[in-house]
């Protein structure tokens, strides 16, 4: 897997993620700390309000701010998100009133969303080979794993000695070293394309998502994933100590053990795509999610919620990592950032569902009724990704054309027919094919 950080450019962008995500960690714990000192008893309700902030900046921001990646060079756009997210991070241990963390946080990440999904977008042009972009990405789960291991330690670590506001320095200094890494390095950008206007450009990646039958199973997918994710993100800590009566390091183990279920599938992850499709590894995924969600019902006693949330941090990687492999086959190059930023707008306004519906039960209707009925909503999202993704996934696709001219470089050498021109190639929805070709 590590043999991927021989190319350099990747070696520099993969530091970039490590340090800023460690830069963002620490600016989690130090904005919990903050709401509470502005808040007390109610800091609960800022950070709710501040987690609801993010999700819709991440839907709204990321299509929007995919009609301009296509327009602006890669590497400018990065280093000058990283350092809006910096300036941010530089304003926060100043501020004396919740509306400004609210809007603080708006900022942020709004920035976020423009350059995550750029940021991933990136990746398969730096590693055009399949294989290489699948350790690539096992990489990148393992990276997202370790920062929620890592960061709140080495929070805990730091605040020994200095004051939370001073963690957002840490953070400041994330942002920047990852701006001077992605300067360090040249990056492909996508080919011009012709002239389209903002709302084709703000809609393309929903438009190629929707009308792709795999990402379609994606969307399904991403649904499970964040049903299953959103029990473990906000019902542990009610789980862990009002039922069980533990203290709070008992919840970070209980997180801990998710973490860690994650961080083995991803190890797994490359040996296994090499043996089977994305499909069977991610349904797969999707089934665990499923059942660990139904036996979690039987939950009694701490022991037990290790194994199963370690089961679900398994079947959260394995459905979810993949995900970047089946956007890389569904786009052209050109396309990808729009793409990337769908599902990462569409992937949030799951959570966006879920977050709320998982919170809003476990307290009305008692645990184990929300344990049920979002193993039911994981596996009715399971059984629609098996509906519309179908088992026979090829690249390659016959098809007609019946609206391109005779003299179209597209069709030379394609066979006429009466209705048009009738070829072969590797099928992508794009300005000559807006729609999938039929099974007939």
């Amino acid at each position: 897997m590590l043999s991927v950080l021989a190319n350099r450019t990747y070696r520099h962008l993969f530091a970039a993620q490590v340090i800023a995500l460690i830069g963002t960690g620490l600016a989690t714990v130090a904005l919990g700390l903050l709401a509470y000192q502005l808040a007390g008893p109610s800091a609960g309700a800022v950070l709710g309000t501040a987690l609801a902030i993010k999700m819709v900046a991440y839907v709204a921001v990321a299509p929007i701010a995919s009609a301009f990646a296509e327009q602006l060079p890669r590497r400018a756009m990065l280093v000058g998100l990283d350092l809006i997210r910096a300036a941010v991070a530089v304003l926060l241990p100043f501020v004396t009133e919740i509306w400004q963390v609210y809007i603080l946080i708006f900022v942020l990440q709004s920035a976020s969303a423009a350059f995550t999904p750029t940021f991933q977008a990136t990746i398969p042009d730096v590693l055009p080979d399949e294989r290489e972009y699948t350790r690539a990405l096992s990489l990148s789960r393992l990276a997202y794993d370790m920062e929620s291991l890592v960061s709140p330690m080495l929070a805990a670590a730091l605040l020994t000695v200095i004051s939370f506001h001073n963690l957002f320095a840490g953070t400041v200094v994330g942002f920047i070293a990852s701006a001077l890494l992605v300067i360090s390095v040249s990056l492909p950008s996508p080919k011009p394309t012709g002239r389209r206007s903002i709302y084709e450009r703000t809609t393309r990646g929903l438009r190629i998502y929707l009308a792709t039958p795999r990402l379609r199973g994606l969307l399904a997918l991403s649904l499970a994933v964040s049903a299953a994710g959103s029990m473990v993100i906000v019902n542990t800590v009610v789980l862990v100590q009002s039922t069980f009566g533990l203290e709070q390091h008992d919840t970070a183990l209980a997180l801990a053990a998710f973490g860690g279920g994650s961080m083995v599938a991803a190890l797994a992850l490359p040996g296994l795509l090499d043996e089977i499709s994305d499909r069977r590894a991610m349904l797969i995924g999707g089934l665990v999610l499923t059942a660990a969600l139904l036996a979690s019902m039987l939950v009694s006693n701490f022991h037990l919620l290790v194994i199963f949330w370690l089961v679900l941090g398994l079947g959260y990687s394995l459905t979810q990592t993949p995900s970047g492999r089946l956007l890389r086959r569904s786009s052209q190059p050109e396309d990808r950032p729009a793409l990337f930023a769908a599902q990462f707008a569409l992937s949030h306004a799951c959570w966006l569902l879920t977050y709320p519906l998982a919170g809003w039960l476990g307290a009305t209707v008692g645990m184990q009724v929300t344990f049920l009925v979002m193993a039911a909503l994981a596996g009715a999202s399971v059984l629609a990704a098996i509906k519309v993704w179908p088992a026979r996934d090829e690249d390659v696709l016959e098809h007609v054309h019946d609206t391109l001219a005779p003299d179209h470089p597209h069709v030379a050498g394609a066979e006429r027919l009466k209705n048009g021109y009738r070829h072969r190639h590797p099928y992508v929805i794009d300005s000559h094919h807006p729609d999938w070709p039929s099974a007939a």
